[in-house]
């Protein structure tokens, strides 16, 4: 089982616009686009980054926006694998 996520790395997902969720150890954040093709494009790019980690997100899409929430549900809450996602996800969403 893997680890939950320590206070830096925590601290690390707040600053980047992360937040965390009241009722479980998970965090949130919302993305908008231009529009839908690039909502669409970029949760593409985003699904094939989850694929390789082989951890995937729980998430939504309408029309420009792209709501995502990360934990880790074997290890009960926020690991590395999130941070690492989170991570990623960011700099897709930067272009």
């Amino acid at each position: 089982m893997t680890e939950t996520l320590d206070e830096a790395g925590r601290k690390t997902l707040k600053a980047a616009g992360w937040t965390p969720e009241p009722d479980r150890d998970a965090v949130t954040k919302t993305f908008r686009f231009k529009n839908f093709v690039e909502a669409f494009g970029f949760m593409t790019r985003a699904a094939l980054w989850a694929e390789k980690l082989n951890h995937h997100p729980e998430w939504s899409n309408v029309y420009r926006t792209v709501t995502v929430t990360l934990t880790t549900h074997d290890a009960g809450g926020l690991t590395e694998l999130d941070a690492k996602l989170a991570s990623k996800m960011d700099k897709l969403a930067e272009g």
